[in-house]
Formats: C-alpha cells, sequence, structure tokens
C-alpha cells in the first residue's frame, strides 16, 4: 500500500512539475517537440515499410494515388448537358441526366461521406485506415504492439489525470472569480483561469496547434465563426484567447461546468424550450454584442460536426445579429489522430476514449480579416461570403448542404427547386408551350 501511495504521489508530481505549471505560464519545456519528433519519424519509417511491403505482394501494379471518391463526377449542369441530348422537343434521353445523378448519389452522395472519418494515404499505426491491415514485417508489428502499449498503458492515464486537473480548475476557478462583484479585476481574473485551464486541456490531448496572422484575433464585441469538426474546437481557440459560448443547457458534468463558467463569464446557455425560439436568441445574441466590453461570442455556424475536409452551408442566425464577423479556419493534421466526432456512430464517452488514444492532436488555426455585412447583401449572402473565404483558407470543400442531412431527410423544397429550374429551361427552349 506504501509503495502505491509512493508511486501515486511520484505521479502527481511529475505531471504538476514538468506538465500542468508549464502550461499554466504558457511555456514549453520542450516535451511536446521530442515526442512529435520522435512521432513524426516513426510514422515516416512505417510508411516506407507499408510501401515496399505493398510493392512485394503486388509487384506488377503500378502505385497509384487514393482517389477521393468512388466515382468521378462531370461538374457540368444540368441546363448544359441536358442542352447536349436536344434541340427543342422533350425526348426519352432527357431522363438519363437524372437516372446517372441517381446513381451518382446512390453509390456516393457528396453529403454522406462527409459524416464519416477522413481516410488516409497510409496507415497511422492506429486502428483506422482506408486499406485493411496486411502483415508487413514483424518489425513493424512490433512497433504497432508497443504503440498500443505507450497510447493505452502511459499516454491514456496521463491524458486523464490532465483532464481531471484542468476540468476540476475550471470549475473551482470560476466558482471563486463568480463570488467577485463586477468588475475590470474580475473579467481579468475569469480570463486568466478560462486561458490557464484551457492550456491544460489542450496538453490533455497532446495538442501541437500552429496559429497563423494573430493580427485578426477576435476583438471584444464581435462575433467568431469557425468552421466545426470536433467539440474540442472551443478549446483550440480558447486556448488562445478567451471566448463567451454560445449553447443549450445540459446536464450531468457538463451542466456542473456550464453554471460555474457562466458565474465569472458572460456566457449565453439557453433553456431547451428557449433555444427553439429564434426571436428571443437573436435578442440575447445582441444584446451581449452591443456592450463592447464584453467577450466575442463564439459560434459554429454548420450546428454539427463535418469530417474535416469540407465546409457546410452556414445557418443564416448567427449573421443576422448585428456586428463585426471574424471567420476562422480550423483544419486538422488527420495523420496522427481522428478529431472528427461522428455523434450518430459514438457517444462522447466513447469520442474521449478514441482522442485520448490517439497520438496527438495536430491542427492549423487561421484567423482572417473581419467582415461585416454590404449594403443590399442579406443574411444568406454574408453567410456564403464568410463560409467561401474560411473554405479556401482551410483548403476545405464548400459545399452548399445543411449539416442537418447528417440526421435528417432531404427537405422537399430542394427537390422542388430542381423540378422548377428544369421546368423553366423546357419553357425557355420552347418544349413546352
Amino acid at each position: 500500500m506504501e509503495v502505491v501511495w509512493a508511486v501515486g504521489q511520484l505521479w502527481v508530481a511529475v505531471v504538476l512539475g514538468l506538465i500542468v505549471l508549464p502550461s499554466a505560464l504558457g511555456i514549453s519545456l520542450g516535451i511536446s517537440e521530442a515526442y512529435m519528433w520522435v512521432l513524426v519519424k516513426t510514422l515516416e519509417w512505417a510508411t516506407i515499410r507499408l510501401q515496399k511491403g505493398a510493392k512485394k505482394r503486388q509487384p506488377q501494379m503500378p502505385r497509384t494515388p487514393t482517389a477521393n471518391g468512388i466515382i468521378e463526377r462531370d461538374e457540368t449542369t444540368m441546363e448544359k448537358e441536358i442542352a447536349l441530348l436536344h434541340r427543342a422537343d422533350f425526348e426519352f434521353s432527357h431522363i438519363f441526366y437524372f437516372c446517372r445523378k441517381g446513381f451518382e448519389a446512390i453509390v456516393e452522395d457528396e453529403v454522406t461521406q462527409r459524416f464519416s472519418s477522413e481516410e488516409l494515404l497510409s496507415w497511422n499505426l492506429l486502428t483506422r485506415t482506408n486499406v485493411n491491415f496486411h502483415y508487413i514485417s514483424l518489425r513493424l508489428t512490433v512497433v504497432w504492439v508497443i504503440g498500443v502499449i505507450v497510447r493505452y498503458c502511459f499516454l491514456l492515464p496521463l491524458r486523464f489525470t490532465l483532464a481531471a486537473i484542468g476540468i476540476t480548475s475550471m470549475i473551482v476557478g470560476t466558482t471563486v472569480v463568480g463570488q467577485l462583484p463586477n468588475s475590470s479585476v474580475k473579467n481579468y481574473l475569469s480570463e486568466v483561469v478560462h486561458l490557464t485551464c484551457s492550456r491544460i486541456l489542450v496538453r490533455a490531448l497532446s495538442g501541437t496547434i500552429h496559429y497563423h496572422n494573430k493580427e485578426n484575433r477576435p476583438q471584444k464585441g464581435g462575433i467568431c465563426v469557425a468552421n466545426h469538426t470536433s467539440p474540442i474546437d472551443a478549446i483550440i481557440l480558447t486556448n488562445d484567447g478567451c471566448y463567451a459560448m454560445v449553447g443549450q443547457v445540459h446536464g450531468g458534468l457538463m451542466g456542473i461546468i456550464q453554471r460555474a463558467t457562466v458565474k465569472a463569464c458572460p456566457h449565453v446557455w439557453f433553456e431547451r424550450s428557449e433555444i427553439k425560439d429564434r426571436h428571443l436568441v437573436t435578442k440575447r445574441l445582441r444584446e451581449h454584442v452591443a456592450d463592447k466590453s464584453k467577450l466575442p461570442i463564439l459560434i459554429f455556424p454548420e450546428g454539427t460536426c463535418i469530417n474535416n475536409t469540407s465546409v457546410m452551408m452556414f445557418k443564416k442566425g448567427s449573421f443576422e445579429i448585428g456586428g463585426t464577423i471574424y471567420p476562422v479556419a480550423i483544419k486538422y493534421d488527420p495523420q496522427f489522430g481522428d478529431a472528427f466526432w461522428n455523434s450518430s456512430k459514438y457517444n462522447i464517452v466513447s469520442y474521449l476514449l478514441r482522442i485520448m488514444t490517439s497520438w496527438a492532436i495536430v491542427c492549423n488555426v487561421w484567423y482572417l480579416p473581419p467582415m461585416v455585412r454590404k449594403e443590399n447583401e442579406d443574411a444568406v449572402q454574408f453567410a456564403n461570403r464568410v463560409r467561401s473565404a474560411i473554405a479556401r483558407q482551410g483548403g476545405l470543400t464548400e459545399l452548399p448542404w445543411d449539416g442537418g442531412l447528417k440526421r435528417a431527410k432531404v427537405k422537399d423544397t430542394f427537390k422542388e427547386e430542381q423540378q422548377k429550374n428544369y421546368s423553366k429551361m423546357l419553357v425557355r427552349n420552347g418544349s413546352i408551350g
């Protein structure tokens, strides 16, 4: 028993001295950098071994790059493609366009594939890969086994300890600060607590984050909008600055954190009945933005997690509030771990277990120049302009579809829109009337 107690004390002392304290002070002892260097070299070696093994198994087949999809799409518009099939009158061949589009959607539509894990070009010694694992060599198998031991027997306990320290510090710190009267001192201490705890939680993920164009960081009284891949997006951003969060009131541990943090920081939490009242939500957000002393609001306009390859439709509500929009692009490196949360497949506990047993979380964050709504520009056009800027900067595919299709069927309005476009084209060509 004494040995266990001594080992426990040593473990806590090492974690506090080498990780927590440097994280709180915003400094690095070089441990993370050394770990990432070893990890990169190991993955490079494993990739070379895999390529050699693939050549031995199939020497007659030339190596081809992995395609992005199963089928090759021709992005010709409906009007142009059907115009090639006829001149004026309707012909039976007109249905070929719709048949082909239907087959493409069945085989591989461009929406549902955004809700599955991003495929890798090469195995990263984790369980997820776009090619089934084949035995290559004894050395590669031994390295994989060592990796499993390191990830589950060392990294997982370490990250769990850091996460517990970070969450506990967040609850205790914000509760204490929340007892102070409203003043500049309270706001300063609140930002210190949030920033410090976020840094500890990033270390719990073995996070390596590269922030670009920091001169464009969101300012108080503004709205920060970003593409959404994972629940940890908020931690990634608050590691470099403080934000007021917007969301629904939860129960359990998340509810405890929400109740504690809102005492120290003007987060905007809604009850389940309130979140459905669009006018109430807009009113409270406008009141927050109108106060230039409050932290910028952090909003993910997609409303759901997308798999780090695309940006889907931004809901217009965030762009009707007014004020300055600060776009942020987030792009994770899938080589070290899959940050995407497929909430339809994994609950939050399973997801966090996958995250904490991955190699690391590596990502780039780009702060884009602030944007304001132009004259004669409605909220939808403004939202699309911001989305396009984020997609270009992050190297993401821009899709017009609503992320709500993750759980819902296609709206009838989408179908009717295509039918209207086809009928207008027939009228214009003289096929009708």
